[in-house]
């Protein structure tokens, strides 16, 4: 069922979801938290289409948030509310309101929101694309639990990443740490399977690729080794190349689908390691609602390397087991040469260079 409004008020809005549940015959809420999208025009359907299939694993009510740019001066100086309201079918298992704002009401968009929300649920609010540089600052962000961005929609998502590093707070997260969720589960696995200790790795995948660069911190924060970043023509990830002293561990998968683990050994298995929807990513999200230290934990390695490369932190960067730009191995408490994938965004080169990441803490599996 769709009800349409036009020129309409958050209080009106209310109404007609209750006329809508009662005229289905649900009157009843049963809805687990409010998520709000905050997108274009453009990109609302994909994004929406997204919700409505998460929602079969969590019901709830979707607020799509839409700022519309008048073209005429005298149009943006005339503030309007339109509104759509779904439910039934036509919202999967929860309610759906599409919200256009027009005029000055564009700069105000968390005073249409707020009266909206389900009372004492909690709120995640996701920016599929054009996420502002700090989510929890954001006046919808303030308003959320969880914070939901992509830096894969971003045109510089490299440079993006150090953004998010740097005005990272409690509950923010990003669907390209998402994407590498399976990689890094069955890396974990992989490890599990043999007694050995890592010696480096060398993590492949497409050029400016965020889910490649946090995969790459992710290992260098937990494993405590040098991590080389090389690239390929994708798609996304395709390989991660760990050298142990029982012989090297790789996961390679070449088409976007099907990978095969090789451990030193035992024979090779071939294992389903699909690139997921962006439906699948946005449930994976909403199954946790606390705060993602892993999360933090890598993206704070990053920024920490940026942050001594540039004189900001007295902290040191690289270890015996680090190496300089000719392979030779660069002296305790010294700094690798070679920049990380954060360094080189920050000083703005043409390509990213494949460079060892540092140590920082002791090895967990």
């Amino acid at each position: 069922m769709k009800i349409d409004l036009t020129d309409t008020t958050a209080s009106k809005i209310n109404k007609a979801l209750v006329q809508g549940r009662r005229a289905i015959g649900t009157p009843a809420v049963g809805m687990v938290l409010t998520l709000v999208i905050v997108t274009d025009e453009e990109n609302a359907y994909d994004a929406l289409k997204a919700a409505n299939d998460a929602s079969h694993e969590h019901p709830s009510r979707t607020l799509v948030v839409i700022r519309r740019v008048s073209r005429s001066p005298r149009d943006r100086t005339q503030s309007r509310l339109d509104a759509e309201v779904r439910v039934g079918v036509e919202a999967g298992t929860g309610e759906t309101v599409v919200l256009r704002l027009y005029g000055e009401v564009v700069n105000h968009a968390q005073s249409v929101v707020l009266p909206l929300l389900l009372p004492d649920a909690p709120v995640v609010v996701w920016w599929p694309v054009n996420a502002p540089l700090d989510p929890a600052n954001d006046p919808l962000g303030a308003l959320a639990q969880r914070r939901v961005t992509d830096t894969y929609a971003s045109e510089q998502p490299v440079r993006e990443l150090g953004a998010r590093a740097d005005t990272y707070t409690p509950g923010d997260t990003d669907l390209s740490w998402t994407r590498i969720t399976p990689w890094r589960s069955m890396l974990a696995a992989a490890l599990d399977q043999v007694t050995c200790e890592v010696e480096a790795v060398e993590v492949e995948g497409e050029e400016f690729n965020p889910s490649c660069e946090l995969l790459a911190m992710w290992l260098a924060d937990r494993l405590d080794v040098p991590v080389k970043r090389s690239l390929s023509s994708g798609p996304g990830l395709t390989a991660v190349r760990m050298n142990t002293d029982s012989g090297p561990i790789v996961l390679d998968r070449a088409d976007g689908s099907l990978a095969t683990l090789s451990i030193q050994g035992q024979p090779d298995r071939a294992v389903a390691l699909k690139r997921r929807e962006t439906a699948e990513l946005i449930g994976e999200e909403l199954r946790r609602l606390d705060p993602d230290d892993t999360y933090a934990s890598a993206l704070r390695f990053g920024v920490d390397r940026l942050n001594v490369s540039n004189g900001k932190g007295a902290k040191a960067a690289g270890t015996e087991k680090a190496t300089d730009a000719e392979g030779g191995p660069v002296a305790k408490g010294e700094r690798a040469a070679v920049p990380t994938p954060l360094e080189a965004a920050a000083k703005a080169p043409a390509k990213e260079a494949a460079a060892p990441a540092p140590v920082k803490k002791a090895a967990a599996k």
